[in-house]
């Protein structure tokens, strides 16, 4: 449902990082404009003046709209008859919390790339504000606006799997086998990096993915983990392979693997759950495919647009099925979907529900918990630890 006629433009938005040399930044770009809610006008694309300024003039931003702080950009931008209804927070992660909050006591709203930030105690903060000032807040955890993705969600939330028993997850990239933070890979050099990236690498940067896919897909909440966190590639400061034992408060248990040093794979993040009627497996570099398994029945393949599927599934569906559709127009989803929540709480209209499966912060704020216990359970030698 497109409800932008009800304010008779685009959404205003504004960025912070995602300026020349950034990848996500450009992802966000395009999946704002993919469905045509938004329009960039503003911006604090970099720390470094002239970099920002060139960035905002290849992107047509205005140069009086272009700032060399994001503190700069929400104060003018707050005292704009015309500006920013929504700011996307797209830095390495260090800088979440400090941009998230100004923009938030400015009362703009706010779209955050994950994770949320770097400690509990930030989340809890940006939590708290949130509550306060009233304003919308998305967290783009990408992959949960896959179709085949909420198509497993609704599967699951109908009973079609029964009593869920175990879950599987695991996401393997191969990229960091060697020192490439050594190198000019922008990317890989904040990642490792204790000070920018937080206290998890690989645990960070893709278990949390992991974690908050099969949290959204499941329903089910972790009460326990025990976690063995490793740097393999020598020197490195920050884990590059975990691997992770789960307890679910309903008696589930679950294993998670992520890792950065699998030579071979690319964007390997794969999930599988199974409950006493049935089963359900889905992998990203196939996602428009949904395998389930009825007990003592044939598998039976769920695809993309295909016959049968739910209105989770087929929310957001943009090309005919058996045409690819995935990570763009996953992050396009989010912010279609959000763009439905902001449109309706701008024109005082009621938020229509099907619109609030976007991650929040609630999920940030899950995210690092996960995060901090996974560390606690490393150091102390692989125990227990209650989430």
């Amino acid at each position: 449902m497109n409800t932008q006629t009800s304010l008779g433009r685009r959404l205003r938005l504004g960025m912070v990082g995602g300026g020349q040399g950034a990848f996500i930044g450009a992802v966000h770009r395009i999946a704002a404009r993919l469905d045509d809610r938004y329009e960039l006008v503003a911006g604090a694309l970099s720390s470094k003046p002239d970099v920002a300024a060139a960035s905002a003039a290849e992107l047509f931003i205005a140069p009086d709209r272009s700032y060399d702080s994001f503190e700069d950009m929400a104060r003018q931008e707050a005292a704009r008859e015309d500006g920013i209804d929504v700011c996307a927070i797209v830095t390495p992660n260090h800088l979440h919390f400090p941009a998230v909050m100004a923009m938030l006591d400015a009362g703009i709203h706010v779209i955050c790339d994950k994770p949320l930030c770097l400690t509990v105690q930030e989340a809890e903060q940006i939590e708290a504000k949130i509550a306060e000032a009233g304003l919308l807040f998305a967290l783009t955890h990408n992959y949960t606006a896959y179709p085949m993705v909420r198509e497993a969600r609704q599967m699951v939330a109908d009973g079609e799997l029964g009593n869920i028993r175990l879950v599987q997850v695991e996401y393997a990239q191969g990229w960091m086998a060697t020192r490439v933070e050594d190198t000019d890979n922008k990317q890989a050099t904040w990642r490792a990096d204790p000070a920018k990236a937080g206290m998890g690498g690989a645990l960070g940067d893709i278990g949390t993915h992991a974690h908050n896919l099969a949290n959204f897909v499941s329903g089910l909440e972790i009460s326990e983990l025990c976690a063995d966190v490793d740097a393999i590639v020598p020197g490195r400061k920050l884990d590059d392979n975990v691997q992770i034992l789960l307890r679910y408060a309903n008696g589930a248990r679950g294993m998670l693997w992520a890792s950065q040093v699998a030579v071979g794979h690319e964007n390997g993040l794969r999930l599988r759950i199974y409950g006493d009627k049935g089963s359900i497996e889905w992998g990203q570099e196939h996602p428009n495919q949904l395998l389930f398994r009825k007990l003592d029945a044939r598998p039976e393949l769920i695809t993309r647009g295909g016959p049968g599927n739910g209105a989770n599934g087929q929310r957001n569906i943009r090309v005919p099925s058996g045409h690819p559709e995935g990570y763009l127009e996953g992050f396009a989803s989010l912010y279609t979907d959000f763009a439905d929540q902001l449109t309706a709480h701008i024109s005082g209209a009621k938020i229509d529900p099907a619109s609030c499966l976007v991650p929040g912060v609630k999920e940030g704020l899950d995210g690092m918990k996960f995060v901090e216990a996974v560390v606690r359970s490393g150091q102390d030698g692989a125990v227990w630890v209650k989430m």
